[in-house]
């Protein structure tokens, strides 16, 4: 099993979501995140006067999929989620060792 992990622009959820969805992820955690990469931050211009942030708004996207799915659904991510422009995102790809279902108990694969 693998956990992969996607932090992308907040107004790329809902392609993400369907996307996934389409391609038979059943379930999916979401998160809002702050960070920064390359970018260093951004400017931002409110009520007329210019400041910078230096953490800007994501939303990190966590599923746990069964090896053979991996390659699939990090190029479904990726699809969906690219824009072109600078601070789309990252995915990871994370090895996980065990996976338990708590209302049934099933474990691992069949727990996904």
């Amino acid at each position: 099993m693998k956990l992969v992990i996607a932090v992308i622009k907040p107004f790329k959820l809902d392609d993400v979501r369907e996307a996934l969805s389409a391609a038979g992820v059943q379930g999916m955690t979401v998160s809002e995140v702050k960070g920064f990469g390359r970018q260093k931050g951004q400017t931002e211009i409110y009520r007329g006067a210019e400041y910078t942030t230096n953490m800007v708004p994501k939303i990190k996207i966590e599923v746990v999929v069964d090896d053979a799915e991996c390659a699939k659904v990090v190029e479904t991510i990726q699809q969906a989620a690219h824009t072109g422009s600078i601070g789309d995102g990252k995915i990871f790809v994370a090895e996980i060792g065990q996976a338990v279902r708590i209302r049934t108990g099933e474990t691992n694969e069949t727990a996904l």
